[in-house]
């Protein structure tokens, strides 16, 4: 896994940091895709993840409250 984070750290950077700097005619960006997808793939997968994040707690608190609605119902029978 770290090996992997190293791959994918290295060839971002490279990707939206360095290319910039590299000539356009450079067979160097044959191996990247376009720039904006730089920027578009992070923030896709910032939003997919605090969606997730807050679904997961929303769904959380849905349920306490299912339970502790149960419970009082029990408590009043």
């Amino acid at each position: 896994m770290l090996l992997v984070a190293g791959f994918v750290f290295t060839y971002y950077t490279t990707w939206a940091i360095l290319l910039p700097f590299f000539d356009a005619s450079s067979p160097i960006h044959n191996y990247f895709p376009a720039r904006e997808w730089a920027i578009r793939l992070p923030a896709f997968a910032l939003v997919v993840g605090l969606s997730g994040i807050g679904f997961f707690i929303g769904s959380t608190i849905m349920k306490e409250n299912r339970k502790k609605s149960q419970k009082a119902k029990l408590r009043a029978a």
